[in-house]
């Protein structure tokens, strides 16, 4: 990507984490899927990071 691109993405990337809590389940799991595609290593640390500053966003295990 260009610089200007990766600027916003980046900024949209903060706005995500920022309202991250108000977003509804469905949309948190596709964003961090999508996000995470590829990137293995750094799932674990997204996920804490995450949690750390949404605490509600610790979702119970899905049935199943």
């Amino acid at each position: 990507m260009s610089d200007g691109i990766d600027h916003l993405a980046g900024l949209l990337g903060r706005a995500a984490m920022d309202v991250w809590g108000d977003m509804p389940r469905d949309i948190q799991e596709a964003l961090f899927e999508t996000a995470m595609k590829g990137r293995a290593t750094e799932r674990e640390e997204l996920a804490r990071l995450l949690h750390e500053r949404h605490p509600r966003t610790l979702h119970p295990a899905r049935p199943g």
